[in-house]
């Protein structure tokens, strides 16, 4: 510890009146760059960490500038790709209301949970839904409930094949996500933010089929499967100020109900929206039991 408070008092320019200064951690981790932080709060000096690979970059730029070291100019462009996520977090996505039209028992199939490393609030969810042109927002299991304990960082996500929306304006299936991978999530007015994906659980359960129609486009079906149980929801729109119901279980929805939607593209190669000719066939079978 005294060696670190000398290393410490060694950082002090001597020229008091410096705007600047550049560090080199050469070895240094995460704890002595916290040190560092702390020894110039309250300064008015700007401290900028050489950083040798665009992850390292990642941590100081939470609390410093960046000298980014490195002769892979690949590594710059991972760098401005980070930078292009965090800013895409001040944009509001645009989500419409959709109708329900019809929901249906549709059998057994393996459902993804997605568990984050972040708290997710009431209002707060992921995008999810059987075509990328429609994604549903599916709610996290942050509410209390009668039937399992609070899981905040939990979104019951949908099936394998269902899409997810991801940073960068791109989808991934459900199917892909793995420990490390980024996900938006959203809250009820379009807001959104970057969050870790910590583990998927995926699980043959119960499965129900919900459809909607647009109410901005014409009456478009949208459709999205997820598991039948209490605990899995879809975020309804804002109703104004004062006490707003959050979502609504998809064992309690019911034809009219409305539900928030994004609609973006349908067409996508490797998750990345294209200009392209395509059909998808949504159209449930007509001899599923209907509620």
């Amino acid at each position: 510890m005294m060696l670190l408070l000398q290393q410490l008092q060694l950082l002090q320019p001597e020229d008091k009146q410096a705007d600047n200064i550049i560090i080199n951690l050469l070895d240094w981790q995460v704890i002595p760059a916290e040190n560092i932080v702390a020894a110039f709060q309250g300064s008015h000096i700007t401290v900028f960490a050489i950083s040798k690979s665009p992850s390292e970059a990642q941590i100081f730029l939470e609390v410093w500038g960046v000298v980014l070291k490195v002769e892979d100019a690949t590594a710059v462009l991972e760098l401005k790709d980070y930078f292009d996520r965090r800013n895409e977090d001040n944009n509001i996505l645009s989500l419409t209301k959709a109708t329900i039209t019809q929901i249906h028992i549709s059998g057994m199939g393996d459902r993804v949970c997605v568990d984050l490393c972040s708290l997710m609030r009431p209002g707060e969810g992921l995008l999810v839904g059987s075509f990328a042109r429609g994604l549903f927002l599916v709610h996290s299991e942050c509410l209390e409930s009668n039937y399992i304990a609070s899981r905040p960082f939990r979104v019951n996500a949908g099936p394998l094949h269902a899409y997810v929306a991801i940073p960068g304006g791109k989808t991934c299936y459900l199917s892909e996500l793995v420990t490390g991978k980024e996900v938006i999530v959203v809250d009820q007015s379009g807001k959104q933010r970057t969050a870790i994906v910590g583990r998927v659980k995926i699980e043959t359960r119960p499965l129900i089929l919900v459809e909607a129609k647009g109410d901005s486009d014409n009456g478009t079906l949208y459709s999205v499967l997820l598991q039948n149980a209490e605990t899995v929801a879809l975020i309804c729109p804002s109703q104004g100020s004062g006490y707003q119901k959050k979502a609504i279980p998809v064992t309690s929805l019911k034809v009219g109900d409305e539900v928030l939607l994004r609609v973006q593209g349908g067409a996508r190669h490797t998750g990345i929206e294209i200009q392209e000719f395509i059909v998808e066939n949504e159209q449930s079978e007509t001899n599923s039991f209907i509620l």
